[in-house]
């Protein structure tokens, strides 16, 4: 992957740290205020944090009905909430039993975003004590239909929107950052919401990918929300890490819905392109790294093909960038395919990949995959290529079509016959490991499906794309198609499948199992650039986690 971006360019466990010292490429507690105050009562930020009614709609401060007699009498509660003390434990019950009320999953969204609306902590502890059965509620599948409804379902801003056609915005990108009340922001996540999902440009309501990404840095990767020691009371990992900043770059829309909705919250223009969408973007950048430093890790979501592969190879030896479409859902799927190579037999040399899709997830796994093969077997990279085939809207990449093919397509232009259709590759590539990437949901036939199963004695059968409803087949499709033969993982998760009185339980191949720990890992080595080493390393991790807890190896073992 860092070869093709050259290409391109060219054309320790937390609960472990020392309290006493700084997360690698952190800032360091200077004043003390993590530890200074630890066993007073009245709490250091009370100096620039309102008591009394203020306090209680302030969500990083407010604790609800868990505010103990002593606490509301130090900070003027008294009076303010009814009298009884709810601990932490009992809220999280009753709020779980409300929630598993709602019959619809946009409704349980719209109550996890009201939790953090007005108590953050209780929204991450209720989020990492139940995060099986949340994950999908605040992450894919349930906010791609957040994100298509962000006009009438928004209440409060979440993060920082950097505009387009404000004239205040224009050259001042640097004043709008530092309008955000964090000073010490280790962790950026930035979309323009051209790509959301498989759901295509939804502008400045794509604003729910950021917000919902960085929630997981919080919930599985242990990143601190915001400066809040607080949260240290009831987990030490919190108050010992940096901060997220969600933001939302706001250059118009193509999509005439949104333009034509007088609900829709962002600008309703054309998109930008060219120089002045370089221009403003280039500005973020540079005042990304004036304002937070060189160690603030930034990371692209859900940019279009065209700007993502540009974005990349432009900053990855500038700035601390990630994709996690090309790099993070890259890093996920290899390790699955490595994980699944138990049950197929052989090594990754040894099996020939087939894609739809050959935008920046399908070219991304495609170019990781062959990266490790060519490590483990010591083979050039263009070689590994040639085991890799990639299907676009216009059929088979094959070297007749190179010189109408996009730049990030032209390694995987093959030497080989024009070939139309998916289920005209697969009958002639002969493939073992078939993987969906396009966005575009039931592609995967059952005549297709069919065709793996003929000359493969398990087929792995990965549909990626989310949200659920533009996967290229559910998991019953493949079990069911494949008469039980299929080792199937999907982006979005599935429930379990029973065939012929087996059940098979699907895994899930979402870059959510790779990002947050990777982010982690970025902030606390202090690194300064992410290289395709780093990847790699993240993937045998979650190659190692998949060998002892993966559900899909338990159905064949």
């Amino acid at each position: 992957m860092e070869s093709t971006m050259k290409e391109l360019g060219d054309s320790a466990s937390v609960l472990d740290l020392d309290p006493k010292t700084a997360v690698g490429g952190g800032v360091e507690d200077v004043y003390g205020e993590d530890f200074a105050t630890e066993d007073q009562l009245i709490t250091p930020w009370t100096v620039s944090v309102a008591s009394g009614y203020s306090l209680l709609r302030d969500p990083r401060h407010n604790k609800g009905l868990a505010f103990t007699e002593k606490e509301r009498d130090a900070h003027y509660l008294s009076g303010l909430l009814p009298p009884v003390v709810l601990s932490q434990q009992l809220q999280e019950k009753k709020l779980m039993n409300s929630i598993r009320q709602y019959q619809l999953p946009i409704q349980k969204y719209m109550a996890m975003m009201e939790l953090e609306e007005r108590n953050e902590r209780l929204f991450y502890k209720l989020l990492i004590d139940n995060v099986e059965e949340l994950l999908p509620v605040v992450y894919t599948p349930t906010v791609g239909e957040a994100c298509q409804k962000y006009g009438s379902i928004f209440r409060r801003p979440q993060g920082l929107y950097i505009s387009l056609k404000e004239k205040y915005v224009r050259g001042r990108v640097l004043d709008v950052l530092k309008n955000w009340p964090e000073r010490s922001i280790q962790v950026i996540v930035v979309t323009d919401g051209e790509r959301i999902l498989g759901l295509g440009d939804l502008g400045c309501q794509g604003m729910g990918i950021p917000v919902g990404k960085l929630s997981l840095y919080t919930a599985l990767g242990g990143i601190r929300p915001s400066a809040v020691s607080i949260l240290q009371k009831f987990s030490p990992s919190y108050g010992r890490l940096e901060l997220c900043l969600p933001i939302t770059i706001d250059v118009g829309t193509n999509n005439e819905k949104l333009l034509n909705d007088e609900f829709y919250i962002g600008l309703k223009q054309r998109r930008a392109t060219g120089q002045e969408y370089s221009e403003l973007l280039h500005e973020f950048m540079s005042a990304v790294k004036q304002c937070y430093g060189e160690k603030v890790l930034i990371q692209f979501e859900d940019f279009a093909n065209h700007n993502a592969f540009e974005l990349l190879a432009k900053y990855r030896t500038s700035h601390l960038v990630f994709n996690d479409d090309i790099q993070g859902t890259a890093s996920v799927v290899l390790a699955g395919v490595v994980s699944a190579l138990k049950i197929l037999g052989g090594s990754l040399a040894d099996h020939k990949f087939l894609f739809l899709g050959a935008g920046e997830a399908g070219t991304g796994i495609a170019e990781l995959i062959a990266l490790e093969m060519s490590k483990r077997t010591n083979t050039p990279l263009e070689e590994c290529r040639k085991r890799i085939y990639l299907v676009d809207s216009k059929g088979l990449i094959v070297k007749s079509r190179l010189e109408s093919l996009q730049h990030f397509k032209q390694p995987w232009a093959h030497e080989h016959e024009s070939v139309k259709t998916l289920l005209e590759a697969v009958n002639t590539l002969k493939p073992t490991v078939l993987i969906g990437a396009s966005g575009m949901g039931k592609t995967f036939t059952k005549e297709v499906i069919e065709a793996m199963s003929s000359f493969n004695e398990k087929p792995l059968i990965m549909a990626l794309s989310n949200p659920t409803s533009q996967a290229e087949c559910t998991a019953e499709e493949a079990y069911t198609w494949s008469k039980g033969k299929a080792i199937f993982a999907s982006g979005s998760p599935f429930d379990p499948v029973e065939y012929e009185g087996k059940v098979f339980v699907p895994g899930q191949g979402n870059n959510a199992y790779i990002f947050p720990g990777f982010g982690l890992g970025v902030v606390m080595s202090g690194a300064i650039r992410v290289h395709d080493d780093m990847l790699l390393a993240a993937c045998l991790v979650k190659y190692a986690e998949s060998c002892m807890y993966s559900p899909v190896y338990r159905n064949y073992r």
